[in-house]
């Protein structure tokens, strides 16, 4: 099934069912008003959601309404915890080569649960200087997972799927392996996409604790990454889960980020004029630069700067979006184009 969350002027919103074709909804209100609810009950609600479901797809649900991405939230809006891996080694060997990677382990950081943003909020940076970036990624909600869980029983707990748009400031970012990679500072709020969704509405994509398909991202209407979200990613989600797992619990309601989708790039032409291309793209724009270091020497790729946009999607195998898009626009705090 789909989930999302209105707005109603409250911090946790009103929580929807949405078709699968994402043009109508419904109120869950006869069930559950907020996700956080259905999460913390959810043997007893998704049973009830789903009924919904299945009535909303086939035209039976009588009070369904025309589905207005505009007007989400985060499907959660408020997370008990929000964390994300380097689960694609790829990205982290382009943009922050220096950095020790583990094949048995991810990489991982704590984010900021509490200030989550729907998938067309304005995204609020203090200085164009800073070196705004995006990252397109995936995320999963999950329920409760005790303490020491097998990657297999973490796989087991995850409720909801979704994507994310990992907001980032390059020029804060620590250079150095000996300072923290999760460097406060350096990582605003995340926003996600409109819907998140069971892990059955993805069908015979979702496979080993992975998504199968291409993610798409475009910056200011034109294409730049389109990178397969299976096919490099060196940790799965069960993975991701049991590592935070490994000594403290989690409650339902927590998410776990892959980080940026990313894949190898490959060899081609001979002799001298060989050279490495990234053909499915890029997903954030500090691959890019290291894209085009590697090139021909020199990053010619500016970060974002005020009123660019970002626009994140998914597509199932039928060509319809799988969870609505992100798409979201730089903004300065007095909400205009300023460059300071």
């Amino acid at each position: 099934m789909k989930l999302a969350t209105y707005k109603d002027g409250s911090r946790d919103g009103q929580l929807i069912v949405v078709s699968r074709d994402l043009r109508f909804a419904h109120y869950a209100t006869g069930i559950a008003s907020r996700m956080q609810q259905v999460l913390d009950d959810w043997s007893f609600m998704a049973p009830q959601l789903q009924d919904l479901y299945h009535q909303l797809n086939t035209g039976r649900a009588p009070h369904a309404f025309a589905f207005d991405a505009t007007q989400c939230m985060a499907a959660l809006p408020r997370a008990h915890q929000w964390a994300e891996a380097a689960a694609y080694p790829c990205h982290l060997a382009l943009t922050q080569p220096q950095w020790p990677l583990s094949t048995t382990e991810p990489l991982m950081r704590q984010g900021a649960g509490d200030s989550l943003m729907g998938p067309c909020d304005e995204a609020v940076v203090g200085s164009a200087a800073m070196g705004i970036d995006f990252g397109a990624g995936l995320a999963a909600i999950t329920g409760d997972v005790p303490m020491g869980s097998s990657p297999e029983q973490a796989l087991h707990a995850i409720r909801l799927l979704m994507l994310s748009n990992t907001l980032s400031l390059r020029h804060l970012m620590p250079s150095a392996p000996a300072q923290p990679w999760s460097h406060l500072q350096s990582w605003p709020a995340t926003g996600f996409s409109p819907v998140a969704v069971t892990v059955d509405e993805l069908g015979d994509a979702w496979r080993g604790g992975r998504i199968h398909l291409p993610l798409h991202s475009s910056c200011n209407g034109r294409k730049v990454g389109m990178c397969e979200a299976g096919e490099d990613m060196t940790f799965h989600f069960g993975q991701l889960v049991a590592h935070i797992a490994k000594t403290r619990a989690l409650y339902a309601g927590a998410i776990v980020g892959a980080g940026v989708v990313s894949n190898q790039g490959v060899v081609s032409g001979k002799g001298q004029n060989q050279r490495m291309d990234w053909p499915r793209g890029y997903h954030c724009i500090a691959e890019k630069r290291a894209m085009e270091l590697q090139q021909s020497g020199a990053a010619s790729t500016a970060y974002l700067q005020f009123g660019d946009t970002v626009r994140i999607e998914m597509k199932g195998k039928d060509g319809l979006s799988i969870f609505g898009a992100i798409d979201q626009t730089i903004v300065s705090p007095q909400g205009d184009g300023s460059s300071a």
